[in-house]
Formats: C-alpha cells, sequence, structure tokens
C-alpha cells in the first residue's frame, strides 16, 4: 500500500498517559517496517477553506486561537497543544490524499492509507470532541465531490466507537452514505439502529450497534449482510474506510473480540466490494489503543492488499447478531 504520512502529525502532544498519542504512528511504522512493499507520501496540509466546507468557521475560528494561546484540555478527553492545529489540517491533509489517490487510479497494491492524527470521526461540525478537531475523512469526503471527482462517496467506519461526527455532517444528504459498525453503549452513545437519515438523506446512514463482545463472525455476517448490500444499492464513486483498530480482542479500551486475522478479512470484505460496485477505494486512520495491536492491524490491511489471503474460521455469527442486521435489513428495505 501507499501510506500517507507526517512527522507534522508527531507535535500534537496529548501528554504522557493520553491513549491516543505520538507513540501510535510510530508503533504503526515500526510494525510496518517489517512488511515488503510499503511506501510513504507526504501531503499538503487542507486549507482553513476546505476544513470549513464541513465545520462552522465560528469552530474554527475558535480552535486556531485556543491552540494559538496554547491548548490544554478542549473537554476531559481531548486535549490540544501547540502543535495541535498544523497536525489536526495536516491529518485532514493526508485523507484529502487518499480520496484524491484512490479516485486517481491507486488501487492493489498502491491503495492509499493515511496515517494522519488526531483522528476525526467524532469531530462534529461545530466542536471537537473524544479525541478528535478536524473530521479528516468528513473533509476528504467533501473535497473530491466539491472538485467534482466523485459524485458520491460512502464511508464504512469499522472503528469501534460510532462516528458521531460524519454522521452528523452527512445526516440529511444523499451524496455521502455513512455506514458504521460499533459496539452498543461505548462513548459517545450514538448511532442507534433507527438513526438513517432524514430529508434528501433518509435511508443514507446505515448504524449497527453491535453487542459487547461480539467478534470475527459477526463482524463478517453484518459486513456481508447489511453493509455490502447498502453500499452496493448507494453505487459510490468511493469508498472511504475510517479505518479503527480498537474493536481488536486486546484493545484496551472496548470490549470486543475481533482478531488480527479479522481485520485482514474485513479488508478483504471491503476490497470486494469496492469492486462489485466499481468504486475507488481508501483507508484514513481513526482509533485503535493498544499499540501491538494498532501495529498488527494496519498490518494486516498493508498484507491483505500485497496478495495475503485472509484465513477465515468456520464460526457462525451470534443469534443477536443476525436479529439485529434483520432488523436494519427491513428498516432499510434491503
Amino acid at each position: 500500500m501507499q501510506f500517507g504520512y507526517s512527522e507534522r502529525c508527531l507535535a500534537h502532544d496529548t501528554g504522557e498517559r493520553h491513549p491516543e498519542n505520538p507513540d501510535r504512528l510510530r508503533a504503526i511504522r515500526r510494525g510496518l517496517a517489517k512488511r515488503h512493499g510499503v511506501e510513504y507520501t507526504e501531503a499538503d496540509p487542507a486549507t482553513r477553506e476546505e476544513v470549513v466546507a464541513v465545520h462552522d468557521e465560528e469552530y474554527v475560528d475558535e480552535l486556531e486561537t485556543f491552540v494559538d494561546d496554547g491548548g490544554g484540555s478542549w473537554d476531559p478527553d481531548t486535549v490540544a497543544s501547540e502543535g495541535t492545529w498544523d497536525a489536526a489540517l495536516t491529518a485532514a491533509g493526508l485523507a484529502q490524499w487518499a480520496a484524491r489517490s484512490a479516485l486517481d487510479g491507486a488501487e492493489g497494491r498502491n491503495t492509499p492509507f493515511a496515517l494522519g492524527r488526531p483522528p476525526g470521526h467524532h469531530a462534529v461540525p461545530d466542536d471537537a470532541m473524544g479525541f478528535c478537531f478536524f473530521n479528516n475523512a468528513a473533509v476528504a469526503a467533501q473535497t473530491v465531490l466539491d472538485s467534482g471527482d466523485a459524485d458520491r462517496v460512502a464511508i464504512f467506519d469499522w472503528d469501534v466507537h460510532h462516528g458521531n461526527g460524519t454522521q452528523d455532517v452527512f445526516y440529511d444528504r444523499g451524496d455521502v452514505l455513512y455506514s458504521s459498525l460499533h459496539e452498543d453503549g461505548l462513548y459517545p452513545d450514538t448511532g442507534d439502529l433507527e438513526e438513517i437519515g432524514r430529508d434528501d438523506g433518509e435511508g443514507t446512514t446505515v448504524n449497527l450497534p453491535l453487542a459487547a463482545g461480539a467478534g470475527d463472525a459477526d463482524y463478517r455476517y453484518a459486513i456481508d449482510e447489511a453493509i455490502a448490500p447498502a453500499i452496493d444499492r448507494f453505487d459510490p464513486d468511493l469508498l472511504i474506510v475510517s479505518a479503527g483498530f480498537d474493536a481488536h480482542r486486546h484493545d484496551p479500551i472496548s470490549r470486543m473480540r475481533v482478531s488480527s486475522e479479522g481485520y485482514a478479512m474485513m479488508t478483504d470484505q471491503v476490497r470486494s466490494i469496492a469492486d462489485d460496485v466499481d468504486a475507488a477505494d481508501a483507508y484514513v486512520l481513526e482509533g485503535g489503543y493498544g499499540l501491538d495491536t494498532l501495529a498488527d492491524g494496519v498490518s494486516m490491511v498493508h498484507e491483505t492488499y500485497d496478495g495475503r489471503t485472509p484465513v477465515t474460521d468456520d464460526e457462525e455469527p451470534d443469534a443477536e447478531t443476525e436479529s439485529l442486521v434483520a432488523e436494519l435489513r427491513d428498516l432499510l428495505d434491503l
């Protein structure tokens, strides 16, 4: 794969004990150093105008002033430092690079993956939250829509937390499909099954709040039976994966049971979905807070595109997952 990366993202200093810290990117780089075919690309930061396309200008101004004054705790979870402004613009720019590269024909072993931080999917139009300042995937999607490079974009979020910010940006629009698999009841406690969009966006929000303890078989079933049909019907030009790795069974802040091999499986499913609808595909880093499991997850995505066949087991999904998927299919008429 091609990985978008910039040292500027390391300047976002959250403190020694914060789970979202620069060591996340360092761990990913160490893990990828053991793999073949890894390429790194640096991208220009997003511009203020490109960020304001999905965020309120007043919020963007407030954040810049907050950082210029030295930063601090924006809220109990979300910490800024003097380097946060440049890092956040860079992370958004890396996501733009991934989207543009995919639409320009980067595929297969050259599929783009933006390794930026801070992450983005909790950032709502008028506020930072959940470690996130600018919504990187949303900025990328809006950029290619505004440029005319894409008419329809699908975002599939497999982070263990619901991407409330991404959902909010596009909730009433018909040109972006947002779909999410997340742990039910976990922060930020959004993403109910019944949240399917409104107005022009009715039916273009797809949420599956899986029960704690869901594992590879549940994710495989949910993607095959709900996410894939929804994306197929939407028929996007670009599929962006908001790729968090905190549903891993050894991640310290979730209760899900996805294995490292499970991320290879999901990657293979995403690739098949994109091929089936003739869409470009790109990845944008979100969460993942166990350094070893985060590095393993990103490496599994890379190795899958590099030609490795995922190993799947014969486990069946939980009956609760099957029931949830059936309910969603009825709700969306899939």
